[in-house]
């Protein structure tokens, strides 16, 4: 059992997971928690990161640092996402093995399995297919960050796991257009449709239809969501308990297509416009639905509903406009 006390290190504490996890930690009593900006530690650099753990000899890790972004990014900057991720995980979890920190939280992504793998998708079939070719850099980083995690769990005996969320959104999300996924860069165009047509008409005018918006691909896809509170939650969970496994999903077990995910943002933000789907643009993996019967088996569940949870997203956008995280290339 992990005390209170215990020091613990969140890698990426800034980011939408990192700043969930130390604030439910915070909210459940944990006294020791530790973060660095990436100005103050390069996670890339080998030296400064066993510098840091030297310093500070933290007892847990919880690697929550990565680069993200949605398929545009992916595609344009396939070197970096590969690259970069895994010099950030392979420091994270070799010094981690080397200072003997005994529990380490990996988090992955549910991009790591085969692009037509069996729904819902179980542990079970990492590595069993191709993958999704416009995120298989990010992909490809993350299923070597799994393995070292379960090689060093079965030839050291050490607590490291690995949980694997579905499709996060929440509070800190990454709104910028070009490199945000589809969640938080729906919420900002019907948003933003809605404000340039209620600037550009007179208030009798307002009353008409707003400015449409432009989706990407056709809305048949279908995915799961998971509100980042809810992957807090989970991981605070897996850092008191025991699990028996390597690598567990995180999700809420219930998916939707893209076109209905659509139809609820633009309910939420109270967008009247037309939707208008690109079908030139791709559309992904046609379904990314997670299996949770593991992570459910092992006593934990998802506690905030679709709907709640973009209502509370779009609260947190509504309010923090004008410092929304852009991530920059």
């Amino acid at each position: 059992m992990i005390n209170n006390n215990a020091k613990i290190y969140i890698a990426g504490h800034r980011g939408m997971v990192g700043s969930a996890i130390w604030r439910d930690l915070e909210a459940k009593g944990y006294t020791n928690l530790v973060g660095r900006t990436s100005s103050q530690l390069d996670l890339r650099n080998r030296e400064a990161v066993e510098a840091f753990f030297a310093q500070e000899k933290p007892d847990v890790v919880i690697d929550a640092a990565a680069r993200v972004g949605g398929i545009l990014a992916n595609n344009d900057y396939p070197y970096q996402f590969l690259m970069e991720n895994m010099q950030i995980q392979n420091n994270l979890i070799d010094t981690s093995l080397s200072t003997d920190v005994q529990k380490f939280i990996f988090l992955g992504s549910s991009c790591i399995y085969p692009k037509l793998a069996p729904q819902p998708l179980k542990e079970e079939y990492l590595l069993t297919g191709p993958l999704e070719p416009t995120n298989e850099w990010y992909a490809i980083a993350k299923i070597t960050g799994v393995k070292a995690c379960e090689a060093i769990r079965k030839q050291f005996g050490k607590d490291y796991i690995s949980l694997m969320p579905t499709n996060l959104y929440g509070p800190y999300d990454n709104f910028d257009l070009n490199t945000s996924h589809v969640l938080p860069a729906m919420i900002r165009k019907f948003h933003e449709a809605k404000q340039s047509h209620l600037s550009m008409l007179s208030e009798v005018e307002a009353e008409k239809e707003h400015l449409p918006v432009t989706l990407w691909g056709s809305g048949t896809p279908m995915r799961e969501f998971l509100f980042v509170e809810d992957l807090a939650d989970a991981v605070v969970y897996a850092l008191e308990n025991q699990f028996q496994d390597n690598l567990y999903n995180v999700g809420t077990g219930v998916d939707l297509t893209i076109k209905e995910l659509a139809e609820l943002i633009q309910q939420t933000v109270s967008h009247t416009g037309e939707i208008i789907w690109d079908a030139g643009k791709p559309d992904g993996t046609p379904r990314k639905l997670m299996d949770v019967s593991k992570m459910t088996d092992a006593g934990w569940k998802a506690k905030v509903g679709l709907e709640e949870g973009i209502k509370r997203t779009y609260e947190w956008f509504l309010e923090n406009q004008e410092t929304f995280k852009q991530v920059k290339i």
